[in-house]
């Protein structure tokens, strides 16, 4: 499985994003499928998860009600919108997939990651 993020950029405080991540090389639509983001000098932290059917999402307390997470299966795409951003949001964002469709929070569970994507909120 190959994923790519994109939707990243540079944003004004209070300002929207939405980050999409493609699949491909096989599909990902029974996997679990997660987003993580890092800030320079910080280790890799859990932002959002969302299961195989998209019936069940798990968020960080740091995103719970500006972040929606959410996947379309005919794409074999997986959404993460952003809203209410805050210069604490900067990070570079990425994509990961479980394919036992689990939705944990430790980034070691997953098993393929995309090559991440820039996420630059201003003050």
């Amino acid at each position: 499985v190959q994923l790519q993020a994109s939707g990243g950029g540079l944003v004004q405080a209070g300002g929207s994003l939405r980050l999409s991540c493609a699949a491909s090389g096989r599909t990902v639509s029974s996997a679990g499928m997660g987003w993580f983001r890092q800030a320079p000098g910080k280790e890799r932290e859990f932002v959002a998860a969302i299961n195989w059917s998209g019936t069940v999402s798990s968020y960080a307390d740091s995103v719970k009600g500006r972040f929606t997470i959410s996947r379309d299966n005919a794409k074999n795409t997986v959404y993460l919108q952003m809203n209410s951003l805050k210069p604490e949001d900067t990070a570079v964002y990425y994509c990961a997939c479980n394919r036992a469709g689990g939705i944990p929070t430790i980034p070691r569970l997953y098993d393929y990651w995309g090559p991440g994507t820039q996420v630059t909120v201003s003050s």
